[in-house]
């Protein structure tokens, strides 16, 4: 079997977006059977956070979802860049933070996008911070996390993520 696709999910502080991207991917994975062929993670551009669990209401609004969210919060490394094959931000800014990262990497090998880049059903550019917003807020990044995630699966099925 050949190695795992590695994922990396990155955003601001990983309690909201990130950790919602790699557990909304996990769950998808785990539905279709694809758990041996993937290495899941998350991370955040700005250490505020750090050994945090995700957000209480992302959890909840996720687990409304029949989705289970794991994890603590960590500060993407430089080394990441040669650790994983896809590295997902959510926004411009953290796309912006993370191009810095990468030219501190002597070996980059992964492919860096913007999450929404991803999304079929969905026009955004980015995935938008719902931590100082209401539930509608929370919804709407599930939304988009699971349009990306569903997205990538299938390219990744046809060989070309």
């Amino acid at each position: 079997m050949a190695s795992p696709t590695r994922l990396l999910f990155v955003c601001l502080g990983n309690i909201c977006r990130s950790p919602s991207g790699e557990n909304v991917m996990r769950h998808l994975i785990r539905e279709e059977g694809l758990t041996d062929f993937f290495e899941l993670d998350s991370a955040g551009t700005a250490g505020w956070h750090i050994g945090k669990s995700p957000d209480s209401r992302m959890t909840a609004a996720a687990r409304a979802r029949g989705i289970t969210m794991t994890g603590r919060a960590r500060q993407v490394q430089p080394e990441d860049f040669a650790t994983f094959d896809h590295i997902f931000a959510m926004d411009r800014s953290n796309y912006e933070d993370l191009l810095e990262v990468r030219s501190q990497c002597g070996n980059p090998t992964a492919k860096l996008r913007l999450f929404c880049e991803l999304c079929e059903e969905h026009d955004e550019d980015e995935v938008p911070d719902p931590y100082y917003g209401g539930p509608e807020g929370f919804e709407k990044v599930l939304d988009l996390l699971e349009d990306g995630c569903a997205a990538f699966l299938r390219e990744w099925r046809k060989g070309n993520p």
